[in-house]
């Protein structure tokens, strides 16, 4: 197992990885099926708590994977069934979400979590073994992965009080883990697979809010309730997700990877940032249901309380994809800016009768501005 050529040509995604994603769709629409639920009971704080630390042991198994299979791919037996290996526990997690969510019972999505990183930590060995000059940071991995990993077991035998702030700990242990092994020496990763990998996941949690949305809007026209609200919600729920898609895409990621993002703090940010990226797009999906639920009455949380899971994922994401996302292009002034002040616009519009739709509006005005800008660069570039 010795290190991939980070500058191979026509480095795509494999099948194998592309299954191992299609299983974490599962997981991810436990985790927005469970967050509107949390919402349509009242419980704004404790489902949104709960959601972001379920959400990154979902994103932190999938991003370690992604990382290592960039760095090291063999595509042998040994590495395709240590893979599969991982995609049962990921199957095992997504089985303990709804546990996690509405029980604070953790076993299940430990045990998952347990045979995902036991497997990571293994395939880590793997390539301490093969690839001498880079032995130490292998290990320094092998190490962190498995010392986290006690951690989690360890903490299904502390008092429930003292699992909130272990918990605290264990993120923070888990994110050190990838800054100390690669002090050691950095381990080679392909910039067009790294960025495409993250592209796929985009990709995934969108349509994932697609899916969700459009299964509760359908199950709210069965009952036959409020059929304009209800046209007003999809429809301004589509124009979210094509926006959102459009202003994620509308910049190449690999040429910042290929470029300024080689050094590790400003590439460890634009990994770790994609964490409120991934979320908030799942969170979208969970508050389009919440809202439905609203429109047909089968709950009794408010509408601007139901609006603002909508809006305030949007929100989100907005400032993310600025952040990480577009920024660093250094492109128009006018574009920089658009993007903060339409992530502040979008908040209010949660107390709108059609909160969906009016944000809808104020993300597709956003696209003319970044394609407008874009236009007007190229043309002065062509000049």
């Amino acid at each position: 197992m010795f290190g991939r050529d980070p500058g191979q040509p026509h480095r795509t995604t494999t099948s194998l990885e592309l299954l191992f994603d299609l299983c974490f769709v599962i997981a991810v629409a436990q985790a927005s099926e469970s967050l509107s639920a949390a919402v349509s009971d009242g419980q704004y704080a404790t489902g949104a708590l709960r959601f972001a630390l379920v959400f990154f042991t979902l994103w932190w198994a999938w991003m370690n994977f992604t990382w290592f299979a960039s760095a090291y791919d063999p595509d042998d037996v040994p590495y395709r069934l240590a893979v599969l290996l991982q995609i049962t526990g990921s199957l095992i997690l997504a089985a303990g979400v709804r546990r996690a969510f509405e029980d604070g019972d953790l076993r299940v999505i430990t045990l998952g979590y347990v045979v995902l990183r036991t497997t990571l930590a293994a395939l880590w060995l793997r390539a301490a073994r093969s690839n001498p000059d880079r032995r130490r940071t292998a290990l320094r991995f092998a190490t962190g992965v498995t010392a986290c990993q006690i951690g989690w077991v360890g903490l299904l035998f502390l008092p429930a009080p003292a699992q909130l702030p272990a918990i605290m700990v264990m993120i923070i242990a888990e994110i050190s883990v990838p800054v100390w092994a690669q002090s050691a020496g950095m381990t080679p990763w392909h910039p067009r697979h790294i960025a495409e990998r993250y592209e796929l996941f985009t990709l995934i949690v969108l349509g994932e809010s697609v899916a969700a949305a459009t299964a509760a809007v359908r199950n709210a026209f069965d009952r036959h309730h409020a059929a304009g609200a209800l046209y007003l919600l999809a429809a301004g729920g589509l124009l979210m997700v094509f926006a959102m898609w459009w202003l994620y895409f509308a910049r190449p990621a690999h040429t910042l990877l290929a470029t300024t993002h080689q050094a590790h703090r400003k590439r460890f940010v634009w990994a770790y940032g994609h964490y409120l990226i991934f979320a908030s797009a799942a969170a979208e999906g969970a508050g389009l249901v919440a809202y439905a639920e609203v429109i047909t009455r089968r709950t009794d949380v408010s509408p601007s309380a139901a609006g603002a899971a909508v809006t305030l994922p949007v929100a989100v994401f907005l400032i993310t994809v600025w952040a990480v996302h577009v920024r660093p292009h250094r492109r128009s002034r006018v574009e920089q800016l658009a993007f903060p002040a339409v992530a502040v616009a979008v908040v209010p519009a949660a107390c709108s009768p059609a909160p969906s739709l009016v944000a809808g509006l104020l993300l597709a005005a956003l696209v003319v501005v970044v394609t407008v800008a874009d236009r007007r660069g190229r043309t002065r570039e062509e000049r």
